[in-house]
């Protein structure tokens, strides 16, 4: 197996153009992952003995928040196809949080590639296993009686023919509505693992005590139950049954580890929140303490999980942070020198809340849009209105909390809030939106700051 960037590396610009179709503005930004990104390539075109040598560049981004610099990570992993989880971590100094440590980000992100892993190829045999479900319902369909009566029912005769006209109707949705009855799944669930079960990788194993009791007392529990579904449901059911069975489980797990270790990405927010400001005792010995934790994971370490072990020194790990009260060298030396590449991505201004508004193909205006069709109402927003929603946004984030582009969607459901409620009465009509409509919605509130505050 490969991934589609093995097949057709990207380039730097192909990237970024990439990201420019979502996410508005951050130059600096996106051309650091993108050399990121395409760096991963080239490492795999060096010589072997001296691939494993060549470490990620791990990037640090500086900037408030919703600015861009998750959806960026975000983006990129849709990019590439490649394993992504985010984290805070803020969470790993929470006083009392007991049952997850910092290697379940890659015991995770394991589990995050083994189940695109596997959705890849069940893709792959979903024709096979449709064929084969469908053989299995005619089965099932030849065993239902058709015609009941006291001295017993009347099952279909089977022959290629009846199959045939059988097949037709169960393909034309003929037969979707009828119930039958089937058999719990028995698909292969593949080898079993041993392994000492503690509090810490209890979540991280999906360890079910009643289900292990119940096997040990060779129950089977509602296993045994046969239940009645429509004939689509069993379809669907059998179908992905059948796609289990066809599918090479341990290649799975084998390709999800090398997705893993040669693509995976990790996201690390709120990296600001760990910073340690030279203090001997309190919180910020907590806070240190998880830099300390992170360091053997972000230089490179193996980390035990479900589906094998997993070294992480080729991952990508990204951090990011507003760094309003503290500065990246307040960070370990360590954790610091783990992280060359730092970029900073600027506040968000009116020019680009107007970008924001109009420019991304998933762009709010166009969101909003589309929800109101379904209403079969028509959406017109005038370029007046982008403007005074821009103009508004960042007299807020000034006056308020910035929290960056986030501040539209808020601004955005209080504007649209009667149009939505009366949408379903109002079907077939247009609507206008322009600056005095905006006013008109959120001017009273603008105006008592101290209420703006909380609504907007």
């Amino acid at each position: 197996m490969s991934t589609p960037l093995e097949i057709y590396p990207m380039t730097p610009r192909e990237i970024v153009s990439e990201l420019d179709r979502y996410i508005v503005g951050q130059a600096d930004a996106k051309r650091a992952v993108a050399i990121a990104l395409r760096n991963r390539w080239r490492r795999l075109q060096v010589a072997p003995e001296l691939r494993d040598e060549i470490a990620p560049k791990n990037i640090i981004m500086i900037g408030p928040t919703g600015v861009g610099k998750t959806e960026i990570s975000r983006r990129l992993a849709r990019l590439a196809q490649a394993p992504f989880i985010k984290v805070e971590a803020s969470r790993f100094t929470e006083v009392g949080y007991v049952g997850r440590d910092v290697e379940s980000i890659i015991r995770d992100l394991s589990e995050l590639a083994a189940d695109m892993v596997r959705e890849e190829e069940e893709a792959k045999v979903a024709v096979q296993a449709r064929e084969r479900a469908e053989e299995r319902i005619l089965d099932i369909l030849y065993q239902t009686p058709t015609n009941p009566d006291p001295d017993g029912p009347e099952t279909l005769p089977e022959t290629d023919e009846t199959r045939e006209k059988l097949r037709k109707l169960l393909r034309g949705g003929n037969l979707d509505e009828r119930e039958i009855e089937i058999e719990p799944s028995q698909a292969p669930q593949g080898g079993m693992a041993f392994e000492v079960i503690t509090p810490q990788n209890l979540e991280e194993t999906g360890f079910n005590i009643r289900d292990a009791l119940n096997s040990m007392l060779g129950g089977r529990g509602d296993q045994t139950r046969s239940r009645k579904v429509t004939v689509k449901e069993a379809l669907e059911l059998i179908a992905q049954q059948e796609a289990q069975g066809l599918i090479d489980q341990g290649k799975v797990t084998e390709e999800a580890v090398r997705r893993v270790e040669q693509n995976g990405i990790v996201f690390i927010d709120e990296i600001d929140k760990i910073c340690g400001r030279d203090a001997s005792q309190g919180p910020d010995v907590s806070r240190e303490g998880v830099q300390r934790d992170l360091l053997p994971i972000v230089e490179g370490s193996s980390v035990k999980t479900r589906h094998g072990m997993i070294r992480t020194d080729h991952i990508l790990f990204i951090a990011s942070g507003a760094f309003s009260l503290s500065k990246p060298s307040d960070l370990i030396p360590e954790f610091q020198g783990r992280f060359p590449v730092r970029v900073e991505l600027s506040a968000l201004e009116v020019g680009d809340f107007v970008r924001i508004l109009t420019e991304p193909q998933n762009s709010l205006t166009l969101q909003y849009k589309a929800l109101l069709e379904t209403e079969r109402i028509a959406l017109d927003f005038d370029e007046s209105a982008i403007q005074e929603i821009a103009t508004i946004a960042a007299q807020v984030n000034s006056t308020a909390e910035n929290v960056g582009a986030r501040r539209l969607h808020t601004i955005m459901e209080r504007l649209l809030d009667d149009i939505s409620f009366h949408a379903p009465e109002r079907a077939g009509t247009s609507v206008a939106i322009d600056a005095a409509y905006v006013r008109e919605k959120l001017g009273s509130i603008l105006e008592d700051q101290d209420l703006s505050r909380y609504i907007l």
